[in-house]
Order: C-alpha cells, then sequence, then structure tokens
C-alpha cells in the first residue's frame, strides 16, 4: 500500500458531506458523458438523493486527510419486490485522485455490506462510446471488468451529450447464493444498528 492510500478511511457519508460529494460529482456533470445527467444537481436535491439512498442501501464516503475524494453507493434496480436482492452500484472518485486504489477499496465496502444486506446480483449502467473521445473513455468499464462484473447488454445510441450519440451498457456481478425460499434482504439501517450496538 503506498503513502496516499494510508490516509485514507472508509465512512458512511453524513449530511454535512453534501457539498464535498457535490463538488466532486459536479466535474462529471459538466465535463463529461460519464453521467447523461444535464445539469449540476441543486445542494438540497443532492442531499435528498443521499437521504433516500441511506434508508435501505449503503452510502459509503472515502476520505483522505479529513476530506472526502470519493464515493460509493447502491440502489434499487427497479422498484418492484422481486427484484429486492438486485441494486445498481455507483462510484464517484475526485478526479485528480483516480488511478490510486480508492475506488476498488470502496467497491469492496460496499460489496461487502450488500453481501451481509442479502444482496445477490449487483448491476453497472455504464456510459459506453463507440470510440473513445475527450468526453468518454473505457476507463469504467475496464474498472468494473477487473473486480469481477460482466457485460451482459448494451443499449445503442441512447444517451445525447455533448451532440454526440453514446452507448450505454449494463454490467452484472453475482455475489450469494440464489435459493428457492430467499431469505429476505435486510435494510442497511439494520446493519448500522448491528455495527453501533
Amino acid at each position: 500500500m503506498n503513502g496516499k492510500n494510508k490516509e485514507i478511511c472508509f465512512r458512511t457519508a453524513r449530511p454535512e458531506d453534501v457539498e464535498e460529494l457535490l463538488k466532486i460529482y459536479a466535474p462529471y456533470v459538466e465535463n463529461t458523458a460519464i453521467t447523461f445527467e444535464y445539469k449540476v444537481p441543486s445542494i438540497e436535491e443532492f442531499q435528498q438523493r443521499i437521504e433516500n439512498t441511506l434508508r435501505k442501501y449503503p452510502y459509503f464516503v472515502a476520505e483522505q486527510n479529513g476530506k472526502p475524494a470519493g464515493y460509493a453507493y447502491a440502489g434499487p434496480l427497479k422498484e418492484r419486490a422481486a427484484y429486492d436482492w438486485a441494486v445498481e452500484t455507483t462510484i464517484y472518485i475526485q478526479q485528480e485522485k483516480r488511478g490510486i486504489g480508492i475506488g476498488k477499496r470502496l467497491y469492496d465496502r460496499l460489496e461487502s455490506v450488500l453481501k451481509e444486506q442479502g444482496i445477490l446480483n449487483l448491476y453497472a449502467c455504464i456510459a459506453y462510446p463507440e470510440q473513445e473521445d475527450e468526453y468518454l473513455t473505457m476507463d469504467s468499464v475496464n474498472f468494473h471488468k477487473r473486480l469481477g462484473y460482466q457485460q451482459i447488454g448494451k443499449f445503442q445510441n441512447c444517451g445525447y451529450k455533448f451532440q454526440r450519440w453514446y452507448h450505454m451498457i449494463w454490467m452484472e456481478k453475482e455475489i450469494g447464493q440464489h435459493l428457492k425460499n430467499q431469505p429476505p434482504v435486510i435494510s442497511f439501517a439494520e446493519i448500522r444498528r448491528r455495527m453501533d450496538g
């Protein structure tokens, strides 16, 4: 582990993180096609997203020298009850701190807690370029491949940003056993109570 990684700790997102996390996310909205969002959300909207996630799923922050350097979270794949054991994962790292292992460690932490919750299937929805350009590379696809995700679907030319059309792919990773009598998923709030108790 290099010196840069030694200073990093991981914890659950807090309300006071919202401005720093939004600063991490905003350049991806404004300067890349990694997210298909056009406008940077307001602080209020972004805080609501965090709060909504934490009702059921983990939302983790990587902190370096007391300041957020990245974040990762899970959310519902679909709202129907039969999808309860499947989640969509999301990760954003401060752009100048990519490539030093923060992302892998964040996802490891996320995956560990999702397993504890009883989640079985992880999905990543990733913007995909026909050819790499200044707005979108294959970095996210390659990152997920290294972590054991496999591509399972592709939507052609479904995202339009910066006057260009981009594809979107779904990648999947199975992390648990699918049973005939599957136990219900435990909420992250319950996991937190266990950890704190």
